[in-house]
């Protein structure tokens, strides 16, 4: 099935990329998120699930997956993380719209989750992503800190991809970023009995994105690493790149204002450390589509 926006020969233009950001009870930094992708000149828009599931809502209401260039599921705590952090939201997602997100990324549409958004995808089955689009029960999962709180704090992470992520394209091999983490369930784990052999087909496949380090770009444990992520990992692409999901959140560094050092460091030209996420995706969608 071909999205009802392709075109031959016509190439989308910035002010018509449409990103859906999606939200139900509990979500939050949706609003972040849209103003990050409206500052830039797309076209982002609120779309609660249940209108892509088409339930309680008019007809006017309905949307379809298949209308967006982009979904993002922003962080929060959806239906109050019951079960585990983001089960109950993927849940849901899974119920009606299984087959069409597996459509939305095999065509190479991209999906970005972050926080509550990266459980989500790892719930869905969409991440880590090594050899299927999506397998039906997931084989990562985001655990309870090792500090067994909500952590709440700027973290340092290094940009290890070499390429293949489509949100990371604008930022350099090994660049450091200032992007704060707010959460209590942000350990990334794979299975006991396959860990190591997960992280290696990662490498292999050039699907870890960003890791936790020191001031110094040095792997280190806690307070860098807020939550004892597996081998310092703080996000990760699927084995095509254009599904991420990252526990830290770029849409609140946007601005090098919203930097915690900025009094000593200065805004120069404002330009935060998380804005090359957003960037990154709508140039891949103006190129790729």
């Amino acid at each position: 099935m071909l999205l009802p926006f392709l075109f031959i020969g016509v190439k989308v233009k910035k002010k018509d990329i449409k990103v859906a950001v999606l939200r139900i009870e509990g979500t939050n930094c949706e609003q972040e998120s849209y103003d990050a992708f409206k500052r830039l000149g797309a076209s982002p828009e609120f779309v609660h699930l249940k209108q892509l599931l088409h339930i309680d809502c008019n007809k006017d209401e309905k949307r379809d997956v298949f209308a967006y260039h982009c979904l993002m599921i922003p962080g929060g705590f959806s239906a109050g993380d019951y079960i585990r952090g983001g089960a109950i939201f993927a849940a849901r997602m899974k119920s009606k719209l299984d087959k069409d997100l597996v459509e939305f990324v095999k065509q190479e549409y991209p999906i970005l989750g972050v926080c509550n958004g990266f459980q989500v995808l790892t719930e869905l089955g969409l991440l880590p992503g090594i050899k299927e689009i999506a397998t039906k029960l997931p084989d990562a999962v985001l655990n309870i800190n090792d500090s067994n709180r909500f952590e709440c704090r700027p973290t340092l992470l290094k940009h290890e991809n070499n390429g293949k992520c489509v949100f990371t394209s604008k930022i350099p091999k090994n660049d450091i970023r200032l992007i704060p983490s707010a959460h209590a369930e942000g350990k990334l784990l794979f299975p006991l009995d396959k860990q190591e052999d997960y992280l290696k087909k990662l490498e292999k496949n050039d699907q870890i994105v960003f890791r936790y380090v020191d001031p110094d770009g040095n792997y280190a444990g806690y307070p860098w690493n807020p939550n004892g992520s597996i081998s310092n990992i703080a996000g990760i692409c699927n084995n095509i790149g254009n599904v991420f999901g990252m526990m830290p959140h770029p849409e609140r560094t946007f601005y090098r204002h919203q930097h915690p050092d900025w009094p000593e460091a200065g805004i120069k030209d404002d330009i935060g450390d998380g804005k090359a996420i957003f960037e990154s995706v709508l140039d891949y969608i103006c190129k790729k589509f």
